[in-house]
């Protein structure tokens, strides 16, 4: 596993709300009965924590602009981090209104736009629990400990403490699980000896380490209700939480996996074959389409 401070980036997730309905959604849009909505404190606190990181510090959600105060975070932004360390991910929503400020804040490098409009846009299921599928106790330990996404995406931070893995923190809020580290100066500099009680509390539960197909996000909800994919043990806990999603109905992943499964070039997944800032780069393909909405799934 990777050291956090060997992290490029580190997000702080600033909401899980989204106007889109991706199926199998990283950060589990549509089975939160509520969203939450950062505080500009505990986003300061957040921003205060990683002084010194050598990485760039991320603004993530769900979809960032969706947050009430987003203007506000934004300042704060300017403010205390340097614009080369600044970086975004966004779906676009009302692009029109806060392009300014994006572009005021973030270098065009740094923005991450996806829509999720392109019939491309695939995700790796990720409430199929490793700890379902594999049972091979030994395996499994092998495969937590190599995880692609631990390896290349990012640490996080949410209302509810600090995560090695943002798919943890994702998780943490989904499962009403104990929350993150405490966020203060130099929480990131753990290494794996140190974050091992989250490995132990979160990455039983995720797919993240596990050699599997991607599915079509749906572009967004776009192509109509999208089921998520999910181990039993998963969707009967969701469906206990009261999660809309999972009361709509899912896909039940059932297959165990043993060591003949895993192929010697496994590459996870990727949301699309090009890199996109801003609506522009989306000329010559599939132009994106307006979700222009307020409403929270």
């Amino acid at each position: 596993m990777r050291a956090i401070h060997e992290n490029t980036v580190i997000q702080i997730d600033i909401t899980n709300a989204c106007h889109l309905n991706c199926a199998n959604c990283t950060r589990f849009v549509g089975n939160h009965r509520q969203p939450y909505f950062m505080s500009l404190g505990d986003f300061k606190r957040a921003v205060e924590s990683l002084e010194g990181f050598p990485g760039r510090i991320g603004i993530m959600g769900g979809e960032p602009t969706l947050h009430p105060q987003f203007r506000e975070i934004l300042t704060l932004m300017r403010d205390m981090v340097p614009k080369e360390k600044r970086e975004f991910w966004t779906a676009g929503f009302k692009w029109g209104e806060y392009k300014a400020d994006i572009h005021k804040t973030f270098n065009r490098e740094r923005v991450a736009f996806n829509d999720h409009s392109q019939a491309s846009g695939r995700h790796q299921p990720l409430l199929v629990a490793i700890s379902e599928v594999v049972d091979d106790h030994e395996l499994r330990e092998l495969l937590i400990e190599n995880c692609p996404f631990q390896s290349s995406w990012s640490a996080a931070i949410t209302p509810k403490g600090a995560f090695f893995c943002e798919i943890a923190a994702a998780q943490d809020y989904l499962f009403d699980d104990p929350g993150g580290y405490e966020v203060k100066p130099g929480w990131w500099r753990r290494e794996p000896e140190d974050f091992q009680d989250q490995v132990m509390e979160y990455c039983g539960s995720c797919s993240g380490a596990l050699p599997m197909e991607t599915l079509s996000d749906g572009r967004g909800g776009r192509d109509g209700h999208a089921p998520d994919m999910m181990t039993r043990g998963n969707y009967e806990k969701l469906l206990a939480m009261g999660s809309p999603k999972a009361a709509r109905g899912v896909e039940i992943w059932t297959r165990k996996m043993t060591k003949d499964d895993l192929p010697e070039d496994w590459n996870p997944r990727s949301f699309r074959d090009f890199e996109a800032h801003n609506p522009e780069d989306y000329d010559g393909r599939q132009r994106p389409v307006d979700l222009d909405t307020t409403s929270c799934v």
